[in-house]
Order: C-alpha cells, then structure tokens, then sequence
C-alpha cells in the first residue's frame, strides 16, 4: 500500500487487478475507507463483483482467494459452439478449463480443453465432460484445501456454495501462496510479531503491535523472578547454585520449544486430533525425561567439579540435584511445549500467538523452582 498510496486510482486498480484476490484485497483494505470505492470503480465490472462477494468470506478461507468463474458453458451447446465461445472468452482472461453448468449454474461436469479438441464437431457437451467434478468449498479453510487438493495438482479448482452454484475460480498457486504466508507468519506469532507486520511497514506500526507483547513477557518473567526470590536464603549459603540455575533455565527452556515446533508443526498439517493429543503429551514427556537425564549426567559431572574447584564439600551431592533437578524440568518443561498451544487452541486463541512467552515462563518457574526447591531440602 505504500508503494500504491500517491498514485491515481486508475493505476492502483490496474496493479491491483493484477494481484491474486486475497493479497488485492488485503492491500485494498490499507487504503482510507473513502477512497477504496474509488479505487474498486476502476476495476472490471467482472473483478468489481467478485472481489465484493469474496469479502464476505474469513481471511483464511478459500472464498477469499476465488478468481471470477469465467469459461462457463451450457450442457447442450456442440464442440464448435463451446470452443468459439471459449476462444472469445480469452482473448481477455485465461482459460484453462471450460465449465459445463445448468440454468442456475449448477456445476455439472468439467471441460478439458484437450477434450474438446479430439472429439467430433457435433458432440454435445454433456458427453464429453467430466461429470462430478472435484470442487472447493468457499468456506473451507486454506489449510483443508491444502489437505483436500495434495494429491490432485489441478492448475484450477472451480468453487462451489452450498447449492453446488459455481460462484468462482481458485487457482492452484493461489492457495500455495496463502498458505506459505500462514506457516512463514506463524513463527513471527510464536514471539508476538503480528502476521500482518512487514519490511515496509512504517516503525510506528511495528512498536505499536510488538510492544504490547513485550510488556507482557515482562510481567510473566516477574514469576521466575520471584521464584528466585523465595529461595533467597539458599542462594546466600550455597552460592554455587547460582551459576548453575541459567544451565537449568536454557536446558529446559530449549526442550520445551522443541515440543513446542513439533506441536504447531502437527497442528498446522491438520493431524493432530483426538485421542493424537493424549499420544503426543505422553511422547513428549518421555523424551523430555529422556534427554533430562542424558544431559543431566553432564550438567551434574559440571556442577561437581566446579563445586570442587571452589572447595564446597557437598559437590557430589550438588551435582545429583542438578541431575534431578534436569530430568524433571526437561520431562516437565516437554509437556509445557506441547500443552501451551493446545490450551490456547481449547481457549479459541490462535495456538502460535505468543506460545514462546508463556512457555518460557513455564520452563524457567519449574525449573528454577525444581532446583532450588531441591537444593533447600536436601542440603538445608
């Protein structure tokens, strides 16, 4: 939209007709509400009413992204009279498919060009189209259309309402494309860095949506830090556990987000359902457990010899509290990464949208907690 904002209305409807739909209309909607009428009167009429209907539908449904359903054909018109049409209708848009529909543009069957070529001049349509074709719901999601066309690879998908009406086109790159933003942006929503935010976004706008985010991220560390607090005293007799408890933190912290990239990956691709929830929660927090142990042998032999490298007599002990202390805090800190975003999708949350904020305070409570709770009562 900056790039577009000084120019005439006439050129930012040519450049914007030239864009998928669901980027042209995201673009559109940055312009002041007074002037996208008059952008939009710039449009084909064609486009005009097709980007009106596709507004009606989420951001991230396949009804956004529809092209106009050009190409549609009359199940009783001959091969010739279908491919004279078909040749009228390209000289100003791209057909790749023809479109047999009834009186009420009911999809009927689907014209390969192909087809129309090899059969007999006087055919009717009716016998040489696809019938039942594939079809796309506007309603549907980008990520279920993904999952629905994987294995089909058509350059177009034709869309159809409930009353299997024809209302528009959606081609293939189009939902690539969406739905590469959707995954690109869900790493920025991990950390609070809003899908909506780019490069040329102006600096105003980006501190106004990231700082929010930030403020929040102060207020849960303020939890850690009283964690720390409370175990004030052990921190004063055993100074030792301080070095250690950024060792704890970064260990456990770092399992969590790998659970946490497995979990959003899983929930992204649509294959985490049912009773695949309870299966990941147990997996995790066996690998948590795992991995705590295995770098809790390394972390305690540290801890050890750094304790008697200062001349603390309880080094072996030390060093079995930090082994513990590492294997439930991973174990813990793995079913955080995966239980954070699904308790934000029960919530009806975006589960990517600040997981990493309120996962680091998970994994850094309990495992500072776990230490030095340890700590205090064996060594207190």
């Amino acid at each position: 939209m900056t790039l577009l904002e000084h120019h005439p209305d006439a050129i930012v409807g040519a450049v914007l007709s030239r864009l998928s739909p669901s980027l042209a209309l995201t673009v559109l909607a940055n312009f002041p509400d007074e002037r996208q009428p008059q952008i939009a009167s710039e449009l084909p009429d064609l486009t005009r009413a097709q980007w009106n209907l596709n507004q009606q539908y989420p951001d991230d449904s396949v009804g956004r992204a529809m092209e106009p359903p050009v190409g549609m054909l009359r199940a009783d018109l001959t091969v010739t009279e279908a491919i004279n049409e078909l040749r009228q209708l390209d000289k100003d848009h791209h057909i790749t498919y023809g479109y047999v529909t009834d009186a009420e543009e009911r999809l009927l069957g689907v014209l390969v060009i192909k087809d129309l070529l090899f059969a007999e001049p006087d055919q009717r349509l009716d016998s040489i189209m696809l019938r039942q074709p594939f079809f796309l719901e506007p309603e549907s999601s980008v990520l279920d259309a993904m999952h629905d066309v994987v294995h089909r690879h058509y350059p177009v998908y034709p869309v159809c309402d409930a009353q299997g009406r024809l209302i528009g086109l959606v081609r293939g790159y189009a939902l690539f494309e969406l739905n590469a933003v959707r995954i690109t942006a869900t790493m920025g929503r991990i950390v609070g860095v809003q899908e909506e935010e780019r490069l040329a976004t102006p600096w105003p706008g980006s501190f106004r949506m990231r700082h929010p985010w930030l403020q929040l991220n102060l207020g849960t560390a303020f939890l850690a830090a009283l964690v720390v607090g409370y175990f004030e005293n052990t921190i004063e007799a055993i100074v030792v556990l301080a070095v250690f408890l950024p060792v704890l933190a970064g260990q456990s912290g770092n399992t969590g987000c790998q659970s946490l990239a497995i979990t959003l990956r899983e929930m992204a691709l649509g294959e985490l359902v049912g009773q695949d929830t309870k299966r990941l929660l147990l997996k995790e927090a066996w690998l948590g457990l795992l991995n705590g142990i295995l770098t809790g042998l390394t972390a305690g032999l540290g801890m050890v010899a750094y304790a008697n490298f200062t001349g603390n007599p309880d080094a072996w002990i030390l060093g079995l509290v930090v082994l513990f202390a590492m294997a439930a805090s991973c174990a813990v800190s793995g079913i955080s990464g995966a239980f954070v975003p699904l308790a934000l999708r029960r919530l009806g949350a975006d589960p990517a949208t600040a997981s990493s904020i309120f996962l680091t305070t998970a994994t850094d409570v309990v495992s500072m907690g776990m230490f030095l709770g340890l700590a205090t009562i064996i060594l207190l």
